[in-house]
């Protein structure tokens, strides 16, 4: 439980000390995988100094341990050497140290190490960190390239050299680190993601000239591949062996057999390209010239049609055509005309033969009372019943007197 302290009550600095040696105490003994960065053998001491150094992080922590526990591996390791040591970490209070004392150290294999990276590359691979939808394409010309690349190495030489002498105007930002042993893989991390961070820079390449299976260890570090995933900038690795594939290589945008083979995927070749470019120019100056000819043709063709070349022909063939239509409309109106002209005349016949007033002329007259209605028979008239006659010249007013129709007095 946590300790009630303040300013009035603080607790002596020793006892702090053993409080954390007591919980360090309780911790027991662990197993422990790390890469050994210092290696004392001091002659005639019984204790061996170490520091095992964790190779993805910056991250270290002191070994001791009786030589009788180190002669047992002392010929197969080294500074450098990966080990799983079972160890019981141990507070000195004095100095307010942590250190682990080791019972047992183990070399880390080249098999074991392998079986390793195959398992942590089927896990990244369930991720989908190496598919090819995540690959993003290299730009054409890259302006300023990111190289992560080991000092003074040939490798940096390689790729400089080369992308010159392909491109003299391209332009390099580079970031020299360790690219074997402990370090390498804070630094490459630490270089990938401040280069990544810089917008100017369009491509980076991670390049180192080969080496055995311990050497290339780092770049299958999955600290470091997961921050090449993770980078928005397209990664090239050239780590320059042809064997062994670190998963670098799977995580990359692009994966460069050598570091010489990465500057001719990355920077176009002038010379190559000025020769595209007159090949180019000589294509599409034949297709220029090709569809002028062909337009040309086309063109003299369509003059040297009876359309264009007599163009008042069919003017006239126009006109002739134009003129009997003409023709054939005032002929056709004409029959049409004459035909209703003649029918009518028959109508007109028909209707004055069968017009009352024709029989009116004939002498006939018709009587009609004072509403308008036709006398029929005798007996319809009244007595001194006023009538019209009317007849086919006028009409007069008649009466009925003694059954006869005579003339009103």
């Amino acid at each position: 439980m946590a300790l009630q302290t303040s300013a009035e009550t603080p607790i002596p600095v020793g006892e702090v000390s053993r409080l954390i040696g007591g919980w360090i105490d309780r911790l027991g003994a662990v197993w422990v995988e790390g890469q050994i960065t210092q290696l004392s053998r001091r002659p005639g001491a019984g204790v061996v100094f170490m520091t095992l150094r964790d190779p993805s992080h910056d991250i270290s922590v002191s070994v001791t341990c009786y030589r009788q526990v180190f002669d047992k591996v002392a010929d197969v390791i080294s500074e450098g050497a990966r080990v799983v040591v079972h160890a019981k970490p141990e507070w000195y209070a004095p100095r307010g140290q942590l250190s682990l004392r080791a019972a047992e150290i183990k070399p880390v294999g080249v098999g074991e190490l392998l079986a390793r990276l195959e398992m942590l590359k089927k896990a990244l691979a369930a991720e989908g960190l190496f598919v090819a939808e995540r690959k993003r394409p290299l730009p054409f010309l890259p302006q300023l390239i990111g190289l992560v690349c080991g000092r003074a190495s040939a490798a940096e030489r390689d790729v400089l050299e080369n992308a010159r002498h392909r491109w003299p105007a391209v332009r390099f930002e580079v970031r020299n680190v360790a690219v074997q042993g402990v370090h390498a893989v804070p630094q490459v991390i630490e270089a990938v993601r401040e280069l990544d961070a810089r917008p100017d820079v369009d491509v980076i390449i991670v390049a180192r000239g080969g080496g055995s299976v311990e050497d290339l260890l780092p770049f299958s570090d999955e600290q470091l591949v997961r921050t090449v995933g993770e980078a928005r900038t397209p990664v090239v690795s050239a780590i320059g062996h042809e064997p062994d594939s670190p998963l670098l290589d799977l995580v990359a945008d692009l994966r460069a057999s050598t570091p010489t083979d990465a500057a001719k995927k990355v920077v176009p070749d002038v010379g190559e390209e000025l020769v595209r470019i007159q090949h180019l120019r000589e294509r599409a100056l034949r297709s220029v010239t090709g569809f002028l000819d062909r337009e040309e043709r086309g063109l003299a063709g369509a003059l040297n049609r009876p359309c264009i070349r007599e163009p008042h022909r069919m003017v006239e063939a126009r006109e002739e055509q134009v003129t009997a239509l003409l023709e054939r409309g005032r002929r056709t109106l004409g029959h049409l005309l004459d035909r209703a002209d003649s029918e009518l005349s028959h109508t007109l016949a028909r209707v004055v033969a069968l017009s009352p007033k024709a029989t009116l002329e004939r002498g006939y007259a018709v009587l009609q009372r004072s509403d308008g209605s036709a006398v029929r028979s005798p007996e319809e008239v009244g007595a001194d019943e006023e009538l019209r006659a009317r007849v086919a010249e006028g009409d007069f007013t008649v009466r009925r007197v003694d059954g006869a129709v005579t003339p009103p007095a």
